[in-house]
């Protein structure tokens, strides 16, 4: 059973770093099958997970006012860029070389004798588990963006679009990879016996403290708390949202399927089909959970609690997909979508402002996947000792260097919107559509 996303291999296998210049191997047509069979899971996985981009961004439009509509649609596609570029010159070194040999790679990115991206990663390409290492690249760099859109929903509708991406810049680049070491790069975490199979706490969770990092130190939209009352303020679209939710929902089947990281063999297949329907019930339990709690707590139901009750149960599942049984991934799911309902007026009174809901579903709900671990998943002892260690531990690094890293750009460069830029709109004061009257006055509603 691959339950781990790194598995020792990326090591010897780190891109650009040149170590290991292993030709591409040509084996027995039983192992060529199964690296082909194992890139293309990769590939595969790593093009759905891309398409979560589209899901994040068309959530974030529907839940943002129309003035700010296009500026988030910008964030999105920058930050996507941003962080793959960030991944390509210094992530994922760090990420599976680890810090201290990490320092002295980055020319390698210039070497033309480089031929790391046509090596098969995996004991020569003798081992079953045997992959292409790009496809190996291409599947871990679109997870980091996806920790970059968490921030993006929660910081929406007030922040400056330049410093936020100055933040990807370093969350992509170091927060994330040191974080991620830990655990998918063989660290210390790994070594302890932690689990997080496709990213609950490793992706989700770290997004999320980020996340709530920004938007204490931001400070919450203008009308948002006003005498003491939380003040409602509706999104653009929801069928947007309600597309930007479902866009996800696909996705997720590339983010945990693909966490198998082979398909080469029938065991192999066997399990990712399982994480599939796992996958599935988990945020079918999330949804319906979401939808009767809201019915019972306020006699009506709130369609963007339902929608971010799906995601909670989606969240809740990825540290875990593979080992419950249908019905305890459904209950997993469904105690993540009753925690986001809960979730998201705390947060509220404590004047948090979370545009869309990320912090309750991305951090609240992977840190419960994360430590829910241990209930399905006993043939590789997992303690929940040893899983509330891992959260604990990158819920401190991520929280600490998201905080300085804030604060180094208040201080600078400025992150937030001047008040009548912001009663304006981002669309306007960054960028400047009021200069296109068709773009403009004529499309939004301000």
């Amino acid at each position: 059973m691959l339950n781990n996303k790194f598995i020792n291999i990326g090591v010897s296998t780190a891109l650009l770093v040149g170590a290991i210049s292993t030709p591409v191997f040509a084996g027995s047509p039983e192992t060529d099958t199964s690296v082909i069979f194992n890139s293309l899971l990769f590939l595969l996985g790593g093009f759905l997970v891309m398409w979560m981009a589209a899901g994040f961004a068309m959530l974030e439009a529907g839940l943002v006012r129309s003035k700010n509509v296009a500026d988030i649609c910008l964030k999105n596609v920058s930050l996507f860029a941003v962080a793959c570029l960030m991944w390509m010159l210094m992530g994922y070194n760090l990420m599976y070389t680890g810090v201290e040999a990490y320092f002295g790679t980055f020319f390698d990115l210039w070497s033309p004798d480089d031929v790391s991206l046509k090596e098969v990663a995996g004991a020569a390409g003798s081992d079953p588990a045997a992959y292409s290492t790009g496809s190996d690249f291409f599947f871990q760099m679109v997870f980091v963006a996806t920790t970059a859109s968490i921030v993006s929903g929660t910081v929406a509708e007030r922040i400056k679009i330049v410093p936020f991406l100055m933040f990807t810049v370093v969350l992509a680049g170091i927060i994330y990879p040191i974080q991620g070491s830990w655990e998918w790069g063989g660290g210390w975490l790994d070594q302890m016996g932690f689990s997080d199979f496709a990213g609950s706490t490793l992706v989700h969770s770290t997004g999320g403290w980020a996340a709530l990092v920004g938007a204490l130190i931001l400070g919450p939209r203008d009308g948002k708390y006003i005498n003491g009352q939380v003040r409602p303020i509706p999104g653009s679209s929801m069928p947007l949202a309600t597309l930007g939710m479902f866009i996800l929902w696909l996705g997720w089947f590339g983010f945990n399927g693909a966490s198998q990281l082979a398909m080469g063999t029938i065991s192999d297949i066997v399990d990712i089909s399982n994480v599939f329907v796992n996958t599935n019930m988990a945020a079918s339990g999330g949804a319906v959970a979401a939808f009767v709690t809201t019915k019972i707590m306020y006699k009506k139901v709130d369609l963007t609690m339902v929608l971010n009750g799906a995601l909670a149960g989606l969240v809740s599942i990825t540290a875990e997909p593979l080992t419950p049984l249908p019905i305890e991934a459904t209950l997993i799911g469904a105690v993540g979508g009753v925690l986001v309902v809960f979730a998201v007026p705390f947060f509220d009174k404590l004047k948090i402002d979370d545009v869309v809901g990320a912090i309750s579903v991305h951090l609240v709900c992977g840190i419960w996947g994360t430590l829910a671990v241990p209930i399905t998943n006993h043939a590789d002892d997992v303690s929940f000792l040893t899983q509330l260690i891992g959260v604990a531990s990158i819920g401190l690094f991520v929280t600490y260097t998201s905080a300085i890293v804030w604060f180094l750009l208040k201080k600078t460069v400025g992150i937030r919107l001047s008040p009548e830029d912001e009663v304006r709109g981002a669309d306007i004061s960054e960028l400047g559509m009021e200069a296109y009257p068709e773009f403009g006055k004529g499309s939004q509603k301000f």
